[in-house]
This record gives structure tokens, sequence and C-alpha cells, in this order.
């Protein structure tokens, strides 16, 4: 007996701009972003606040595109990188990706990088900002 994986409940009307109500023209590929209900989120920022490497990370970004169709970009930003804020953390524009989930993932992966800044010297350096010091 196989069930149906839980989809996330819509977002009240007026409160979001996630576009849910476009899915039904996209192919079923574009749907599974409905799989991350609110306990799958919750799971999700608790992982990527307790990131442990640069390996870790990527792996959780590629698995988010894998699974869910997210792509999040993390780069350092234009000007200098004092601060955890200093990386610009991008999701492209996806249907059905709701607002308060596009704010919470950068900032869980902001936690993660203060908590481990170890992984931050390593994104750093894999852009080549540090010129191998």
């Amino acid at each position: 007996m196989s069930s149906t994986p839980a989809l996330r409940q819509p977002c009240p009307p007026g409160a979001c701009d996630c576009g849910r109500e476009q899915l039904h023209a996209h192919p079923p590929q574009a749907q599974r972003i409905l799989l991350l209900n609110r306990q799958e989120e919750k799971r999700l920022l608790e992982r990527l606040e307790n990131l442990q490497s640069l390996e870790d990370l990527q792996r959780l970004q590629s698995r988010l595109y894998e699974q869910l169709g997210i792509r999040v970009h993390i780069a350092p930003g234009y000007n200098e990188v004092r601060t955890m804020r200093g990386f610009v953390i991008e999701l492209d524009d996806q249907p059905g990706l709701c607002r308060k989930t596009r704010q919470s993932i950068p900032a869980a992966i902001r936690k993660g990088l203060e908590r481990n800044p170890e992984v931050a010297f390593r994104l750093l350096d894999a852009h080549d900002l540090l010129g191998g010091a």
C-alpha cells in the first residue's frame, strides 16, 4: 500500500506571490516543488544551518535541484565580504516556491556559514578571493 506524499498547503489568497495556480499549466516535473511541505522545509532549513563543509553545501545545492527543481546560487558580493551578509545567495524564479521559503533558504545558509566559518573561507577560496592565502 503506497501513500502519496503530503503536498504543501496553499498560501492564503493575496498573501504570497508563489504562482502555485500556474503550476497546472507546467509539466509534472515542475510540480515537484509542492512536495516541500512545512515539515520537510523545517528539516531542510535545519540541514542548511548545520553545514559541515563546502562539499556538504554543494551536495545540498545539487539535491535541491534534483529533488525540487530549486537552483541556489552562492557567490561573494560585488564589494568586499566582511560578514556573511557579503555573500550573494539567490534562488532562481520558480512557480510554486513560496515567498517565505525564498527568504528562509538564504537565511539558513548564512546561519550555517556563520556557525562554520571554515565553509565560508573555502567558498571564498573557491572563487579565488583569498588568492591562496
